[in-house]
């Protein structure tokens, strides 16, 4: 990130929002633990009934109407493996 991102207190909120993989569109209330914004997520999803981790690393931070919205983009290589839907066969 640039020198340009803004500063939160401990304790303030932000809105994490997911680019891409299995929570593609979702969003989260997070709250900062030490005055940042984190720079790594990882989140426990829901694929096909089994429980995966995936890991979101952040993109940018935009203020939008005095709160904090953080783009998080899925991290392939870092994450538990995920079928794509396409390779999945007959299973949906």
């Amino acid at each position: 990130m640039t020198d340009a991102e803004p500063t939160i207190a401990k304790g303030d909120e932000f809105i994490a929002i997911y680019q891409d993989g299995p929570n593609a569109g979702q969003i989260d209330h997070r709250f900062s633990t030490d005055g940042t914004f984190d720079d790594e997520i990882t989140v426990i999803t829901a694929v096909d009934g089994k429980e995966t981790l995936i890991d979101y690393t952040k993109v940018s931070v935009t203020e939008v109407g005095g709160e904090y919205h953080v783009t998080y983009a899925y991290d392939v290589k870092d994450s538990e493996p995920v079928d794509d839907p396409e390779d999945r066969g007959d299973r949906q």
